[in-house]
C-alpha cells in the first residue's frame, strides 16, 4: 500500500486571552496538550472537530462545512481544574469529556464529565462522576480516567485505584450513575484503553507490570469479566484499539523496553510492526483504500517525526510499510475519516499550531501537505 506525504510552509494561529469561550481567537505560541482518546471526531452532521487542552480550558476547532478546508476556532471552553482529559464518542455521535479533577495543589479529587451533543454547539456543565475512594489520601491517588460508551449510550468510566487495581462506574438505563465497582487487578498503570464494539460491548485494556490486564462484557451493558492477562509489555499511554472484525479488536502499542511497535488480537500471536520507536499513543483508523478494507497507523518518533503506514485489515502479518512523512509534531498525531471517506491526519506542529493533512486524490494512501488551521 503506497504511503506518501508532503508539507507546506508552517504558519500558526494561537489562542486569545478573553472569556471562557473565544471564537476564532488569534494569538501566537499556542501550547496545546492533546487530550486522550480520539481527539479528532466526525459528528452526525459529517463535520470534523478537533479537541485539545490549554491552561484556559478545553480548545475546540470545528470544520465549517463537511469535507471542507476551512475551520472555525479555536474556541476556549471553560473547565474545572483538570490534570487530564479524555474524549470518547458513542454510536449516538455525542462527544463525552471525562476529566480527572485536581486541587490547587495538583492532587486528584475525583472524576468529572461533560457532553457535546452536536457539532459546534455548547458543552454541558461539568458534573461529578465521583471517586472510588472516600478517604482523601487514597482518593488523591486515582489514575487517569478512560471511558467507553455502550451501544445503549451508557458511559463506562475506568480508573486505576489507589490499591493498584481498576475501578469502574457506569450510567444506568436512566442515565444515573451506578455505584463504583472494584474490578480487581493489580499494578495497573495509566494510559489504559476503553473501547466499545459496534454491537455495543465494552472492553478495557490496562497496562501493567510486564503484562496487560483485560476485561470485556459478554453482552452489551452486562458485567465486565476479567480475561486472561496478555503477556505483553506496553508503554503506558501508547496503546490504541480498532474493531477489525465483528466483536473483535486489534490492539496496537509500543513496547515498554524498546519502543518497538506491535499488534495483537486476543487468541492470536503478537505481530511485530516495525516502524519504531514510538512516543505517545499510536493512532489507528480502519478505512477503505482503493476498494480494500485497510487499517492506517500513525505515530510520532522521539525526534518529533510523524510516520504513517497502511495494511490490509487483520493482515499485519503480511507486512506493514512505514513512510516517514515530511510532518513534525510536538504531540502524538490523530487520524479520522472526513465526510468523503478521505483519511485526515491531525497534528500540532513544533510551534504548537494545529495542522491538518488530508488524503490526496491518488491511488494508495497519498497524503497532501499539511496546512495550518
Amino acid at each position: 500500500m503506497g504511503v506518501r506525504s508532503g508539507r507546506t510552509e508552517r504558519r500558526g494561529r494561537p489562542v486569545g486571552d478573553g472569556g471562557t469561550r473565544v471564537a476564532d481567537a488569534p494569538a501566537t505560541g499556542l501550547r496545546a496538550p492533546v487530550v486522550e482518546g480520539p481527539w479528532i471526531v466526525l459528528g452526525k452532521d459529517r463535520r470534523l472537530t478537533v479537541f485539545a487542552r490549554s491552561e484556559k480550558g478545553l480548545l475546540r476547532w470545528t470544520q465549517r462545512v463537511a469535507a471542507g478546508d476551512e475551520w472555525a476556532g479555536p474556541e476556549v471552553i471553560g473547565t474545572p481544574r483538570l490534570s487530564h482529559l479524555s474524549v470518547v464518542q458513542g454510536a449516538d455521535g455525542f462527544v463525552r469529556f471525562i476529566g480527572r479533577r485536581v486541587s490547587a495543589e495538583g492532587r486528584a479529587t475525583g472524576v468529572v464529565h461533560a457532553v457535546q451533543y452536536q457539532t459546534g454547539r455548547p458543552v454541558t456543565e461539568w458534573k461529578p462522576v465521583g471517586n472510588p475512594h472516600k478517604d482523601a489520601g487514597a482518593a488523591g491517588r486515582i489514575g487517569v480516567p478512560a471511558a467507553a460508551v455502550s451501544g445503549s449510550g451508557r458511559v463506562h468510566v475506568f480508573v486505576a485505584n489507589a490499591g493498584g487495581g481498576v475501578s469502574m462506574r457506569r450510567e444506568d438505563a436512566k442515565g444515573a450513575w451506578e455505584p463504583w465497582r472494584d474490578l480487581q487487578g493489580s499494578d495497573a498503570y495509566d494510559g489504559a484503553v476503553a473501547v466499545a464494539t459496534a454491537s455495543g460491548r465494552v472492553e478495557y485494556l490496562a497496562p501493567g507490570d510486564g503484562a496487560a490486564m483485560r476485561w470485556q462484557q459478554g453482552q452489551p451493558d452486562g458485567g465486565l469479566d476479567r480475561c486472561l492477562d496478555l503477556q505483553i509489555s506496553v508503554t503506558p499511554g501508547s496503546a490504541s484499539a480498532v474493531e477489525t472484525a465483528p466483536d473483535r479488536f486489534t490492539y496496537y502499542w509500543a513496547d515498554a523496553a524498546t519502543g518497538a511497535l506491535f499488534a495483537h488480537r486476543p487468541g492470536t500471536w503478537v505481530i511485530p510492526l516495525g516502524g519504531g520507536p514510538a512516543e505517545g499513543r499510536i493512532a489507528a483508523l480502519r478505512v477503505w483504500l482503493d476498494g480494500y478494507d485497510c487499517t492506517v497507523l500513525a505515530h510520532r518518533t522521539p525526534q518529533g517525526e510523524v510516520l504513517l503506514a497502511a495494511c490490509g485489515t487483520e493482515n499485519e502479518g503480511g507486512g506493514v510499510w512505514w513512510s516517514a512523512t515530511a510532518e513534525r509534531s510536538a504531540r502524538p498525531p490523530a487520524l479520522a475519516c472526513d465526510a468523503e471517506g478521505r483519511v485526515v491526519l491531525a497534528l500540532f506542529g513544533e510551534d504548537g499550531a494545529l495542522r491538518i493533512a488530508r488524503q490526496a486524490a491518488e491511488p494508495g494512501l497519498a497524503m497532501a501537505p499539511s496546512s495550518p488551521v
